[in-house]
């Protein structure tokens, strides 16, 4: 399977809130088609309709409808944070971008984009995946390593879905931890298992 499969090979989630906040992130599209009577809905526009070659940003859940297979109502263009430019800089050292002002939901949004057929969809999957694996390993290792410390600078970077990951990494290391520190206590039996002996050791004097 393609990255590029990969990554489209996904299906909205509208019980996520997540999922929900990155069908809302805006796209670049230009109108390919006069949409009468809805002038309105352009700010700035003094027309009652909205004339083809209008540049507008529309909600991703929008755009979806309006560029699809079936229909071909606006032409999409590329959020900025995905363009070529923006893309060389990830490939050149990942760990530095500071993800969450690119877009919280970088990823997510990112791939939501894959579904329009784009010259350069396959270039954007890759750079998704190379993205999250650059900085995947040094996500976990902050993680491990920032035991009962104040994580805000650690995580002011990061996108959702990798905020989501750190605390995932924390929850570990707590668990570890409350573990670890229980290890040399002495270990009692239940009072469960306490009781059942009481109980059978009553019988046997009873027998005797």
């Amino acid at each position: 399977m393609s990255t590029y499969n990969r990554f489209t090979n996904q299906t909205d989630n509208y019980f996520n809130i997540e999922d929900i906040l990155a069908s809302h992130e805006k796209v670049p599209c230009t109108l390919e088609q006069q949409l009468y009577r809805l002038g309105f809905l352009n700010q700035g526009n003094d027309s009652e309709h909205i004339m083809p070659g209008t540049k507008m940003e529309l909600p991703y859940w929008l755009a979806t409808g309006l560029c699809s297979k079936k229909r071909k109502i606006v032409r999409i263009d590329l959020p900025k944070s995905y363009k070529k430019g923006y893309r060389e800089i990830l490939t050149a050292d990942a760990n530095v971008v500071d993800l969450h002002k690119m877009g919280p939901y970088f990823y997510a949004f990112g791939s939501k984009l894959l579904s329009f057929e784009h010259q350069e969809s396959e270039d954007i999957s890759v750079a998704l995946l190379e993205t999250f694996i650059g900085r995947f390993r040094r996500i976990m290792d902050n993680s491990q390593n920032a035991y009962n410390q104040d994580t805000s600078k650690l995580t002011e970077k990061l996108d959702e879905m990798e905020r989501s990951l750190f605390r995932a990494g924390q929850h570990s290391l707590n668990s570890f931890q409350e573990w670890e520190t229980r290890r040399m206590t002495k270990i009692a039996a239940s009072e469960m298992v306490s009781s059942h002996r009481k109980r059978k050791r009553a019988v046997l004097d009873e027998g005797d």
